[in-house]
């Protein structure tokens, strides 16, 4: 990439206002450390029509169940783009988008220009909602690939690039803008996309659950659910079809073992008759010519089954091809953007900063800092290495690993979340959701609070009304009452998830004694960091003699 853009964007953006969008905004450009105007400028020439469009599509890859870990990216970061260099880049983000679009413009340099403590936090509380607002209307018209500024808006909550300091809109300008992994991590705006393609289903809340879908929903829910039941058809038959190979193997070597007759020399070298292992080997052909027989009966009926599901496939995406390209009700992408605001609430907390917009006093640290996709993709190898079950779903007796969709929020939330730990209509190989915040103090713990909360959701739903009593959730739940603790049962849980993995995996005593028993038998650390804890101290050691126990008596 030339140097050149990259030079206009420092000299335009040297970390001061450009005189325009000063003006724009009601600042004085002669002094911009005092913010103080008289009044918010006219608007009226702010909003032709919108310029180029920039192509955000992106298809969902097919889904592999083959694959067993994440692949670390090779790079985190690219040579900047020029976005900033955009002289008009606000003005963009702002044009077509009516009288709410006026109203933040009014709002934003009222903040900005506010003096008075109280006033400043009024138009602080009225910038919020009319962000949001704002955000609904780009977001509904997602699908005609808006203008490159609209998208880096829902993206990264970048409205007025010179409230960000010039290292940080060229880290903002540094992050890789396609997704290069093929894993199923989205930023807000390629989330929109997903859902306005109809490439992935709307949140589930419980207010519009009860309400009526329309035809193309519907066809698309069945197709979802029939998808899924296809999918793991497809496992359990790569199961069966893995466990003929590997009898007919034993089968061969068995044979190979009753072709190699032992002679007799007192009767010129003849063959003999079986000795007792060839003899011992039939026994065993018998056994596994029998299983074969039964594992090739189960293959036909799966197929046939197969077969059955593939038809309503065809049937269903037959009749999705005849309602023809359908794109998502505006409506329903309006209310994924407000389900957006909800995970953004729910990361942030009721005591956290629920400013919407990124400004440069809130954006703490480097790139390695932020919640791009690759760090994400980063701390997820790492936590799915000390807890290898965390993505494993078993259905039909077949498990598979199954990544969640992850949305990165840009909020300035210290928490990640689970919002489903999988869809409602298919509960075997659906992704669970997770909402990540791209600007906390501490990313890696965000990270493993999502996966936390992942983990007791899902456990919770596998024990279904004896979630109290049994399992992890039961175990756990006993624990917290017997205790007598107060707050969430859930927010304790992941507390506890935190310290397991990024304190207990180290060796560092931080759970109770019963937590840690509970975690290291139902989320077990692979077998080499137990081999390795087993010399930490008497606890690990206790908890490594267990195992052996356990494994002895079958019992584990």
């Amino acid at each position: 990439m030339s140097d050149r853009p990259k030079q206009e964007e420092s000299n335009r953006y040297s970390g001061e206002i450009d005189p325009e969008v000063a003006d724009l905004i009601g600042i004085d450009s002669d002094d911009q450390s005092d913010t103080s105007t008289d009044d918010v400028p006219e608007f009226t020439d702010l909003f032709e029509e919108p310029g180029g469009r920039q192509d955000g599509d992106q298809e969902e890859g097919e889904r592999d169940f083959s694959v067993r870990s994440f692949k670390v990216p090779d790079k985190f970061q690219e040579q900047p783009k020029p976005y900033f260099a955009d002289k008009d880049f606000y003005k963009k983000i702002l044009t077509g988008e009516g009288e709410v679009s006026k109203r933040v413009h009014s709002l934003l340099g009222s903040f900005l220009n506010s003096k008075d403590p109280q006033d400043r936090s009024l138009y602080r509380g009225r910038l919020i909602p009319a962000h949001w607002e704002l955000a609904g209307h780009i977001a509904a018209k997602i699908h005609g690939n808006p203008p490159l500024p609209k998208l880096l808006f829902l993206r990264f909550a970048v409205l007025l690039p010179t409230i960000l300091s010039a290292d940080q809109r060229d880290m903002i300008s540094r992050i890789i803008f396609e997704n290069q992994t093929g894993e199923p991590i989205y930023y807000v705006d390629e989330w929109l996309n997903q859902v306005a393609h109809g490439q992935v289903s709307a949140s589930a809340v419980d207010e519009t659950k009860t309400t009526q879908r329309s035809a193309p929903q519907k066809v698309n829910a069945l197709l979802e659910k029939t998808r899924g039941r296809y999918e793991a058809q497809l496992s359990l038959i790569r199961n069966r079809t893995a466990e003929v190979e590997e009898q007919e193997e034993l089968l061969k070597e068995k044979l190979q073992t009753l072709s190699i007759h032992d002679t007799l020399p007192q009767h010129n070298d003849l063959k003999g008759p079986y000795n007792e292992g060839q003899k011992s080997a039939l026994s065993e052909m018998n056994n596994i010519l029998r299983r074969l027989g039964t594992v090739n009966r189960d293959l036909e009926r799966q197929f046939t089954e197969l077969e059955s599901i593939q038809d309503q496939l065809d049937d269903l995406m037959e009749k999705e091809s005849q309602l023809g390209e359908q794109t998502v009700d505006n409506r329903v992408i309006v209310n994924e953007l407000n389900t957006v605001r909800q995970m953004a609430k729910m990361c942030v907390g009721r005591q956290g900063n629920h400013f919407p917009l990124l400004m440069k006093q809130y954006l703490r640290g480097t790139l390695s800092d932020v919640g791009t996709r690759e760090n994400v993709i980063k701390i997820l190898a790492e936590v799915e290495y000390l807890d290898p079950g965390i993505f494993l779903r078993t259905f039909k007796m077949q498990t598979n690993r199954i990544v969640p969709n992850i949305v990165l929020i840009p909020c300035y939330g210290d928490q990640g979340i689970c919002w489903e730990p999988f869809e409602r209509f298919n509960r075997a190989t659906s992704r669970a959701r997770l909402a990540l915040p791209m600007y906390p103090k501490d990313f890696s713990p965000a990270v493993i609070a999502a996966l936390g909360d992942l983990r007791w959701q899902v456990a919770k739903e596998k024990a279904q009304h004896y979630w109290m009593e049994e399992g992890l959730t039961g175990w756990y739940y006993q624990w917290f009452t017997e205790r007598r603790m107060k707050g969430d049962v859930k927010d304790s849980f992941i507390q506890d998830y935190i310290l397991w993995i990024t304190k207990e995996s180290e060796g560092t005593q931080k759970l109770d004694r019963e937590v840690r028993d509970i975690f290291w038998r139902y989320m077990p650390f692979p077998q080499d960091v137990k081999d390795k804890l087993k010399n930490r101290g008497f606890v690990y050691n206790e908890l490594y003699k267990k195992d052996q126990n356990r494994a002895m008596s079958d019992g584990y």
